[in-house]
């Protein structure tokens, strides 16, 4: 009765836990955010970027994916603030009588999309590849490292392309405009993974010879549990930099596949697909049908970046 007391009173005095809220204020990251003017300016436009993205249906002055609101006569016009243009275009219209504003949105979603699930999925084979190597070691270790050592021979940009490639060839014909997201993530995945392989890899490799894991084997922990429970949570922090930065990396490639016409299609424009086919009208006068969609990717990739600049000053702790 008297061990159930203390216990009880114990419980009882221990203070409580601090709301989230409150611990993320108190945080190192939340600090050093609060200091860091450029991490601000960058979290807030992306922050606009994406929130503009996401709302296009309700910003943008029409749907540039319905063929139905596009109206030839108003092809080709300029920017509302030079002579010749039209409201509602602001930023003008394309060759197809799309307007630029509402293009450069849908296209924004469309590469954050394709770059967040590219991020994700490669993260996944990653962190299991990794995860399986630094663990087991031997075979299993030396054939999934040798097969990242072939993928990082061949330039990134090859590889994603290969992979669009042969992959776009064995679906139907039918499927090949509706499946060109899902084949872009694939391809971008396939030629990321192996950063992430090799982070969690050598953090596994010291995680799996400390006592803490050695004691959990020996009272028969399985091995799936170990791995998951244990090593990967000490694996985040290096990951987290990686994925952020590797989001901006991921955008500029599906860009570059789309401008190289083995991305999005014309009827689905992504910002590579916009720049792609403005730079055919970059030297007829119509500079803005190029020119908007630049800005566009320019201000992701670099808020992206500085973003991941300051998270990984901020996660090490020499710097602290």
């Amino acid at each position: 009765m008297t061990l159930v007391q203390t216990t009880k009173s114990e419980t009882e005095s221990r203070p409580a836990r601090a709301p989230l809220l409150t611990r993320i204020r108190n945080s190192d990251i939340w600090w050093s955010f609060r200091n860091s003017r450029p991490a601000q300016i960058s979290a807030f436009v992306l922050m606009i970027l994406i929130l503009a993205a996401i709302f296009a249906p309700l910003i943008a002055p029409q749907n540039p994916y319905d063929g139905a609101s596009l109206d030839m006569w108003k092809a080709e016009l300029p920017p509302v603030w030079i002579e010749g243009g039209e409201w509602p275009y602001l930023l003008g219209t394309d060759t197809q009588g799309r307007d630029m504003l509402s293009a450069i949105l849908y296209g924004t979603r469309i590469s954050i999309v394709i770059g967040v699930a590219s991020v994700v999925l490669s993260l996944i084979i990653g962190m299991t590849a990794g995860l399986l190597s630094g663990y087991f070691g031997g075979f299993i270790d030396n054939l999934l490292m040798r097969f990242g050592d072939i993928t990082l021979s061949i330039p990134t940009i090859l590889v994603a392309i290969l992979v669009s490639t042969v992959v776009r060839q064995m679906l139907p014909e039918h499927l090949r405009e509706a499946g060109a997201s899902a084949v872009l993530v694939l391809a971008i995945s396939l030629s990321a993974w192996v950063q992430y392989a090799r982070t969690v890899r050598a953090q596994a490799i010291v995680e799996s010879g400390k006592d803490y894991v050695s004691a959990a084997k020996l009272i028969g922990v399985p091995a799936r549990r170990i791995m998951m429970m244990h090593i990967l949570p000490n694996t985040l922090t290096p990951i987290m930099v990686a994925a952020t930065l590797n989001f901006g990396m991921a955008i500029l490639t599906e860009a570059t596949l789309s401008f190289l016409g083995i991305g999005m299609p014309p009827t689905q424009p992504s910002l590579g697909t916009l720049i792609r086919i403005g730079n055919q009208f970059l030297f007829s006068g119509s500079w803005w049908i190029v020119l908007f969609p630049v800005i566009q990717l320019c201000l992701l990739v670099v808020t992206v970046n500085m973003l991941g600049d300051w998270l990984r000053d901020a996660l090490n702790p020499k710097l602290r």
